[in-house]
């Protein structure tokens, strides 16, 4: 396995983590008052817009060349930490 398609796998997992809390925020958020959902609602799009900019960034980095790659991955790990730490904060306001 090549170093290019051992962090496609990596980050992928890490997508996948990504959107399955998405999902469990989205779940709590349908269970809450109508006041809490609007209030996270826009974290949650902004989380979704994030997943969906990873997989874009998953499939040009899937045709990208050896040498492109690696200008790809620095753009793909700035995006993964900030969508980790996106989740996070709201992982923390949902505890409210």
């Amino acid at each position: 396995m090549s170093l290019k398609q051992a962090y496609k796998q990596k980050a992928e997992a890490e997508l996948n983590l990504a959107q399955a809390r998405l999902a469990e925020f989205q779940a709590k958020s349908k269970k809450s008052t109508a006041e809490s959902q609007i209030k996270h609602a826009e974290q949650m799009d902004n989380l979704a817009h994030g997943v969906s900019a990873i997989q874009a960034k998953l499939k040009e980095l899937e045709t990208a060349g050896e040498e492109a790659w690696e200008q790809l991955k620095d753009g793909l790990e700035k995006a993964l930490l900030s969508l980790s730490n996106a989740i996070r904060d709201l992982a923390e306001k949902l505890k409210d």
